[in-house]
């Protein structure tokens, strides 16, 4: 018996490596850090030209499933399941990722969260400042977008929900109801829109029952045209864009720094 227990000691101590060693992992997944110049240099020194394409191919891949529905990319899981055992030559894979997509796919790739490391692909062959979302809504469900982030910027950034579905339901779009074209209006607007980054749905604090408030999301900062929202505003009440004065301001503002704003991300 005692001899039993000798022998299970170590098994259980191993396996609670193996199983302190897993979260461990994990860990470093999410707090993975940029190999420095002389690691990735070693680290292509013991790859084939072949194996680095094809690692590339598969990141460029993997990019472009997540852009058919307008899905951020955060490095820790491209890391954990695409990069993988090649990690040390990350910043090599990307690059060469950016050039497939700037010279195949006519597409820029953007880090939209430095925190959280986050990257999204916008068209390059469009403008920055005057994407087709802010031109003219190609779709149902990008316009419904579209009015959702012109009422947020003329309220001032900020906006309740409340009067977000009041707003829609004037526009005979009830989230309370199943939509033709756009099915659960609330999930669309609440879950989508937010996981793709183009709204933030804040809960208010000390608020009961709960309240949220939505803004302006990272990708809607990268794609989206203020400048063209307050056009549109104009068009729709027939009316100057000049005559929102705080508004006219912030978006010629921001339309300026745009630019600089996404080459220096």
């Amino acid at each position: 018996m005692s001899q039993r227990k000798r022998l299970s000691g170590p098994q259980g101590s191993s396996q609670a490596k193996r199983q302190s060693g897993s979260g461990l992992q994990e860990e470093n997944e999410d707090s993975f850090t940029q190999p420095s110049t002389s690691q990735v240099q070693r680290g292509m020194e013991r790859l084939t030209p072949a194996q680095v394409d094809q690692k590339t191919a598969e990141v460029v891949q993997y990019f472009l499933v997540k852009d058919q529905k307008k899905i951020p990319v955060r490095r820790a899981e491209l890391v954990k399941h695409v990069v993988k055992e090649y990690r040390t030559i990350y910043p090599e894979i990307m690059k060469r990722a950016a050039r497939t997509f700037d010279q195949v796919f006519g597409l820029k790739m953007i880090e939209i969260d430095v925190k959280h490391h986050m990257y999204i692909l916008i068209n390059k062959l469009e403008p920055a400042e005057a994407p087709p979302t802010a031109r003219s809504p190609a779709n149902p469900k990008t316009g419904l977008l579209f009015v959702i982030l012109s009422l947020v910027f003329m309220k001032g950034g900020v906006v309740r929900e409340q009067l977000i579905w009041n707003t829609l339901k004037k526009l005979r779009v009830d989230p309370g109801e199943k939509h033709e074209d756009f099915g659960d209006v609330k999930r669309v607007v609440t879950d989508e829109f937010v996981r793709q980054k183009y709204l933030e749905y804040v809960r208010i604090p000390h608020t009961e029952p709960v309240e949220h408030e939505f803004r302006w999301g990272q990708r809607a900062d990268v794609e989206v045209s203020k400048t063209k929202i307050l056009d549109f505003m104009g068009q729709l009440h027939e009316q100057d864009p000049q005559i929102w004065t705080q508004q006219y301001r912030e978006a010629h503002s921001v339309s300026g720094s745009s630019s600089a704003g996404s080459s220096q991300r």
